[in-house]
């Protein structure tokens, strides 16, 4: 994770209750540190700072099935804009006017070594974690104007990317369950081994199109319950293995 201690930004591990400071750079030769702190004397930044972070368009089976979408034959994908990126406990502004803003609770895969043109056999390695995150949007915006989906203006809003609390490594994906809860009610609770495309899939097929620098991060895309948020709610993404991502909207 990354946080701020006594004004200084450090990355560390999460141990228990406390924070170990580590030293170097989080992705070449990091070395692990003495000192510790205490977590509630600390404050999080967003785990990784991304080149770019991608998110992904009907990559679920069971929502595609309810939105009557077929298969696509490869990833569909936007990019959110890193003015959208936001911290845990950070605050979800909404735009202004009467737009309808709507949560997404997303698993995201964070890039350790640089990816191009990867083999699907390989991208495994290249992946350094996963984290919990908040796939904002401003749902009534994406098809305003008939002659062009609004895709990324709906989706990179200020503060409208929130990730967190942390990456964590050696967990198998396919395992995973993401919930989202809004006002500490349920709203979302779904299998990872839903997705239409694997992580490695994913890993490979993007590498083709982009560069994946260290750091970046690729949204899974969502399932079904995607829910509207009213100014004063508070919406958590929760991982088992991971964490929870919270976020209040106002």
């Amino acid at each position: 994770m990354r946080f701020v201690h006594d004004g200084t930004e450090r990355f560390g591990t999460l141990e228990g209750s406390r924070v170990r400071f580590w030293h170097g750079n989080l992705f070449d030769y990091p070395e692990r540190g003495d000192r510790t702190a205490s977590l509630a004397d600390v404050r999080l930044l967003t785990p990784v700072q991304p080149s770019k972070v991608i998110a992904l368009w009907n990559n679920f089976q069971a929502l595609g099935d309810k939105l009557k979408l077929d298969a696509p034959a490869e990833p569909l994908y936007l990019v959110k804009t890193p003015n959208s990126y936001l911290a845990p406990g950070g605050t979800i502004r909404h735009p202004g006017g009467g737009v309808k803003v709507v949560f997404e609770g997303e698993l995201g895969i964070v890039i350790g070594r640089t990816a191009k043109d990867v083999r699907e056999d390989a991208a495994m390695a290249h992946v350094f974690g996963y984290t919990c995150a908040n796939d904002v949007t401003v749902a009534d915006i994406l098809h305003r104007d008939p002659s062009f989906p609004q895709w990324v203006r709906a989706k990179s809003f200020d503060t409208f990317c929130p990730f967190g609390p942390c990456v964590a490594s050696g967990l198998d994906p396919a395992t995973l369950q993401v919930r989202t809860l809004l006002d500490g009610q349920v709203r979302q609770d779904y299998p990872i081994s839903d997705m239409r495309f694997s992580v490695a899939q994913l890993v490979s097929l993007i590498s083709r199109d982009m560069t994946l620098l260290p750091g970046d991060v690729i949204l899974c895309g969502t399932s079904v319950g995607v829910g509207s948020m009213k100014p004063g709610s508070t919406v958590e993404v929760e991982i088992p293995g991971i964490g929870r991502l919270g976020n209040r909207f106002e």
